[in-house]
């Protein structure tokens, strides 16, 4: 029976947060900066940052990731990638970004032409799909989505979108009620290393990234330290 009852209001939640996700990112006209600190086995090896830029009806979000993992005092990986999002009226213009995972380099083009959107990507070439959204997780408009680009290579992923649970967290002393979706991938017929399963927890009133978390070579988490 209580299992039930957590089913349902789940459930409701999830809908509610579907519904106010219709205001995709004119939802966040007061946000100027994230900051995330990266952390690796618990340890922490980086940040990621975004920046957001307004001009009239346009927004620029611009975001650098930078991280380092370790061993014994020696640098074993190094990752640095840059990226900008062009809106207009709330709708994607363009994205692009450059990636480097120690000597290898990846990028992603998303432009319009013609009226439609292509992608010019280190993974994928091509026109893009309905409806997506590019993954870059602080635009909450990526639950109500299918299809997510990855915003490293321009890579197709077809998703599936759960709600786990409802939980509270607390952020440099603030209070937080959070919803808690996966993210994973449609296709079961994936490499391990190609499929996504990521937990992203989202403010449940303003809609705003809070933490996430997968595995892929040990226990990683984004913790939200500044917004701005």
């Amino acid at each position: 029976m209580k299992r039930k009852l957590l089913s349902l209001v789940l459930a409701l939640n999830f809908y509610t947060f579907f519904s106010s996700a219709y205001a995709h990112v004119l939802h966040y006209d007061n946000l100027n900066k994230l900051i995330f600190e990266i952390y690796r086995n618990n340890q922490f090896i980086g940040e990621h940052i975004y920046l957001f830029n307004r001009d009239g009806n346009k927004l620029i979000v611009k975001s650098t990731l930078n991280f380092e993992i370790k061993k014994l005092g020696i640098t074993i990986y190094k990752y640095f990638s840059e990226g900008i999002e062009k809106y207009t009226d709330g709708q994607i213009d363009s994205f692009s970004s450059k990636t480097k995972q120690n000597k290898k380099e990846r990028f992603v083009n998303i432009f319009k032409k013609d009226n439609k959107i292509f992608i010019e990507g280190s993974s994928y070439k091509g026109e893009a799909p309905k409806d997506f959204v590019v993954g870059t997780w602080w635009n909450h408009s990526l639950i109500k989505s299918k299809v997510q680009i990855s915003a490293i290579s321009g890579r197709i992923i077809d998703q599936k979108v759960k709600l786990i649970a409802k939980e509270n967290l607390e952020i440099n002393g603030k209070k937080f009620s959070a919803l808690r979706f996966n993210f994973s991938s449609s296709d079961p017929t994936l490499p391990e290393n190609k499929k996504l399963n990521t937990d992203i927890w989202y403010d449940e009133k303003t809609l705003l990234w809070l933490k996430a978390g997968f595995k892929k070579k040990g226990d990683w988490e984004y913790r939200l330290v500044t917004i701005e």
